[in-house]
């Protein structure tokens, strides 16, 4: 009889096990396009750091974003087992910053330069940066992550509405933890480029290898250059993806004209939202002056 009841447990227990595995494979294939865009976001991010602290702060950010998913996640199931209806508000709250936070980095770059040479761009790039410079660039990093990891649970929320509570909570850490695995090392991989094309271009023994390691040092600017501008389009693509998915009518013409018209109309709705937040808060600082 014991046997016989170990047996089951075992077979529940492998049942459930495959669950959760498949649950996590459909929920990782739904939130693999915000995965994409978490990590241009984060990439971005950690641009234009001293090549000796860029590891460090990586990992910082990564340390952060665990804290993101120790809390998002049993507040996620809490909210939806109890107030359903708070996940959309919050999650439109949490598009709109990240429209607004878009718009303002394109508000920033147009409009003050010399601002931003003074911040972002230190007169000597081997000097290190200030401490208080590395925490502001770490917070907002995480700042950021929190809306994107938040919106990913979501998502990955709805796969699994109908299963029981904890194959809920083991489906959201599955996902916590290839989210930050999977994204946190591409990103410490993009930001060391550099540092492998010096390598391998000092490679005295084999020319193909110098050759190498300079395409690598030709590319990796590039790349991150393009992952700057790819960070600021996936904030307004998710920001307004997000506000889309909220407004009915706005999600009602995305749905009628397929993805590519989704996408934007994301985008559009993104960066009408992100200009008037800006627009909105630059008005109240002038009212608060007057």
């Amino acid at each position: 009889m014991a046997a016989s009841s170990l047996l089951t447990l075992l077979d529940d227990i492998a049942s459930t096990l495959d669950d959760v595995a498949t649950m996590t494979k459909v929920a990782t294939k739904k939130t693999a396009g915000v995965l994409g865009d978490d990590l241009a976001l984060n990439a971005q991010q950690m641009t234009g750091l001293n090549a000796d602290r860029e590891l460090p702060l990586v990992w910082s950010v990564a340390k952060g974003s665990a804290v993101n998913k120790l809390i998002l996640v049993p507040l996620a199931v809490g909210i939806s087992q109890f107030v359903p209806w708070l996940v959309t508000p919050l999650l439109m709250a949490g598009g709109l910053f990240l429209c607004f936070e878009g718009f303002e980095k394109i508000y920033e770059k147009f409009f003050h330069k010399d601002h931003e040479e003074k911040v972002e761009k230190p007169t000597n790039p081997v000097a290190p940066l200030p401490e208080d410079y590395e925490k502001e660039r770490v917070k907002g990093a995480v700042r950021t992550d929190f809306i994107l990891s938040a919106e990913i649970i979501v998502i990955s929320l709805g796969t699994v509405a109908q299963a029981p509570l904890l194959q809920q909570f083991s489906v959201l850490i599955g996902i916590s933890v290839i989210m930050t695995i999977g994204v946190y090392g591409l990103v410490a991989i993009i930001v060391k480029l550099d540092d492998l094309g010096i390598y391998l271009s000092a490679e005295k023994n084999s020319p193909a290898v110098r050759k190498l390691g300079r395409g690598i040092l030709a590319f990796a600017p590039l790349l991150m250059r393009f992952l700057g501008i790819a960070g600021t389009i996936a904030m307004f693509l998710v920001g307004g993806g997000i506000l889309v998915h909220g407004i009915p009518f706005l999600h009602h013409i995305e749905e009628s004209h397929g993805a590519l018209a989704g996408g934007a109309l994301s985008l559009v709705t993104g960066l009408v939202a992100g200009g008037f937040v800006v627009l909105l808060l630059g008005l109240v600082k002038k009212f608060r002056k007057v």
